[in-house]
């Protein structure tokens, strides 16, 4: 009961958005992609020998969250959407359907039709956004982004930034695979001692020292001073 009361309230929110904004403009595959691109850490891909596909894919992991294509003298967007959600805005909307080529619990298809407001395109777009993107990788690369320069921070306060301090271990093996190195400072991590990685993966210990001393922070026998350097957060 509650359940149906909380679509009907979100139904009404929709078509309030709907009688604001009169319409929509997202017309075009190229505005479409251009939003999507918008995200952080995504790419173009166009994987098939069939130029008529182009998606964007979330950097880390590689996953496809918009699946762009034209079918029938529209474009079509195929995002990934929550179960429950996904029978949402197809009631909300009848060029809401369920996914061209994909699996119809999981995905929509959006054709471009005119008929949806841009702003519940972008929401559709964003929630696949979030779908894709969410993974402990994610929150550690976004926890590392976070050091300030000049100081480092131990793999324990990186795991509880990203919301788990029992993840330690895991936050080694994704810094091995750090994926964009020139943004993620990993060399900014060190142990609960302050100690540096002896195989730290881009360069090892030597080359993690030298980008540490190049932000002003004293390396002593492969260890840093954590009461000195170490990263004061609060959560």
């Amino acid at each position: 009961m509650l359940k149906l009361i909380a679509v009907k309230f979100l139904k009404k929110i929709v078509l309030i958005s709907v009688w604001k904004l009169g319409g929509s403009k997202m017309k075009t595959r190229e505005a479409a992609l251009e939003y999507a691109l918008s995200f952080e850490d995504t790419y173009q891909d166009a994987p098939f020998h069939d130029l008529n596909w182009q998606l964007v894919r979330y950097k880390f992991n590689k996953k496809a969250f918009l699946w762009s294509y034209e079918k029938d003298g529209y474009i079509c967007l195929n995002v990934k959407v929550d179960p429950d959600k996904a029978f949402f805005w197809r009631d909300i909307y009848k060029s809401v359907k369920p996914a061209y080529h994909q699996n119809k619990l999981h995905w929509n298809t959006i054709i471009l039709d005119g008929s949806i407001p841009d702003n519940d395109i972008k929401i559709m777009i964003a929630e696949s956004y979030d779908i894709i993107s969410d993974s402990p990788s994610k929150r550690i690369y976004g926890a590392v982004r976070k050091i300030p320069f000049g100081t480092v921070a131990t793999y324990a306060q990186i795991a509880e930034l990203a919301g788990d301090r029992k993840m330690a271990r895991a936050v080694g093996n994704a810094l091995h695979k750090n994926p964009d190195p020139a943004s993620i400072p990993c060399y900014r991590v060190v142990n609960a001692k302050g100690e540096l990685a002896n195989d730290f993966a881009f360069g090892g210990r030597d080359e993690q020292e030298k980008k540490l001393i190049a932000e002003g922070i004293r390396v002593k026998d492969g260890v840093v001073d954590l009461e000195k350097y170490g990263w004061k957060f609060v959560l």
